[in-house]
């Protein structure tokens, strides 16, 4: 009985023992800094600028105005500060314009093509003038009153009313015109003017910003203030058949995404630093908006043009004194011409600059200006916009040989 005590005792004594033991061990633990998983990884730190903790007394607050100012000076970008320097350019361009109109002599007010045709010669179709007004845009080139616009806008106009952004309205006189190249100087009585600033279309790239400004749908809006479009250039030295009854065509002309609307035409084209690069002529539209397809004048070949004009009241004609014909495989076959490209001269006049140049009939002309040429269409191409007085470099290649030569235009004598 005894011995089954005692075993009881040193039972109850070993597990206090134990109790205690483990109790001791968690005080133990909690006083200790168990290290962590990614301290004991040897981890590299990120190499780069030191990160320098930003305390909250080390910021200062910031006031409404110096968020105000900040947003002004974000809105005053390229595009504000191009279309600022440029506007006060622009003028609106209202004409006159008288134009014939015919209408058949039977009363169906859509008209009958077939019945139309048959009875032609027997009721010729009626004909009357009608006094059209229309709208466009133009710029100031010069201080005192010449403003520089598209030859189609003031085409036989009657009246010409030209009205500044600041509201003042001028009558105009067409000063001259060139049909070939679209353009066309307006004058009107007025000093002191702010021309435009005239830029370098040589130097155009393309992708950079374009702005075009103008008065669309002026009737509509009757405001003097110009309108202002942005876009980029879209491509360079575009060939553009025109849809008139001329059938011409618009040579080395800028694309552009920029919009052009009715109204816009003989407005400038304008890069980002405010200068003009070229005059706004015409986009490809099927209802009669912007499709993100405009077309303008190089600025280069309209300052040539309006020079012109101002100083001798027209585009004096070019004179070179040769004439080229396509290298047909018949002439290469006759005249064992490996090469069919370029154009042969097959006619030279006496005294001509051609002829002081030392051009001969027979030469095959490879390239001008440095550009190669094709055809008659790419020489024509190459001297578009070429005025008096400019030198023109010609690679011609005669009996095999290559030869450089450069010619002077001269002005078309008088007497011819």
């Amino acid at each position: 009985m005894e011995n089954r005590r005692s075993r009881s005792i040193v039972l109850v004594v070993t597990l206090f023992l134990v109790l205690v033991a483990l109790a001791l061990g968690f005080v133990i633990g909690r006083g200790r800094k168990v290290p962590s998983t990614v301290a004991a990884l040897d981890v590299e730190e990120p190499r780069g600028l030191p990160v320098e903790p930003v305390s909250k007394e080390g910021l200062e607050p910031v006031s409404t105005a110096d968020i105000s100012r900040a947003v002004d000076e974000s809105r005053d970008n390229a595009i504000v500060r191009a279309s600022r320097r440029a506007g006060s350019s622009v003028v609106s361009v209202s004409v006159i314009q008288t134009t014939v109109r015919r209408r058949s002599p039977f009363l169906s007010p859509r008209g009958d093509d077939f019945f139309d045709q048959f009875f032609r010669d027997f009721f010729p179709p009626l004909t009357y003038r009608e006094r059209t007004p229309t709208l466009g845009s133009g710029f100031i080139v010069s201080p005192d009153g010449y403003i520089l616009t598209n030859e189609h806008v003031v085409h036989n106009a009657e009246e010409i009313k030209i009205t500044l952004p600041d509201g003042r309205q001028f009558n105009g006189q067409v000063a001259g015109s060139e049909v070939t190249y679209d353009l066309a100087v307006v004058k009107i009585d007025a000093r002191g003017l702010p021309a435009a600033a005239l830029g370098d279309s040589d130097e155009i790239v393309v992708g950079e910003w374009a702005i075009a400004i103008g008065n669309p749908f002026g009737f509509l809006l009757n405001d003097p203030s110009p309108s202002v479009t942005a876009g980029v250039i879209s491509a360079l030295k575009r060939d553009v058949k025109s849809m008139g009854s001329g059938g011409g065509i618009y040579k080395d002309m800028i694309q552009t995404d920029a919009a052009i609307n009715p109204g816009n035409s003989g407005g400038p084209l304008v890069n980002g630093r405010g200068e003009v690069i070229g005059v706004n002529t015409f986009i490809f539209t099927q209802s009669g908006g912007s499709l993100g397809m405009g077309f303008a004048i190089p600025i280069n070949v309209a300052k040539k043009v309006a020079n012109e004009i101002i100083k001798y009241g027209a585009v004096r004609g070019v004179w070179i004194g040769l004439s080229v014909q396509d290298i047909t495989p018949f002439i290469a076959q006759q005249l064992d011409i490996a090469d069919a490209r370029g154009v042969i001269v097959v006619r030279l006049e006496d005294g001509s600059p051609a002829d002081k140049a030392g051009v001969q009939v027979g030469d095959i002309i490879r390239r001008i200006q440095g550009e190669v040429v094709s055809n008659s269409t790419d020489a024509q191409r190459s001297l578009f916009g070429a005025g008096i007085g400019d030198v023109v470099s010609l690679s011609i290649e005669r009996e095999g040989a290559r030869k450089d030569v450069r010619l002077k235009l001269e002005e078309v004598p008088k007497k011819r």
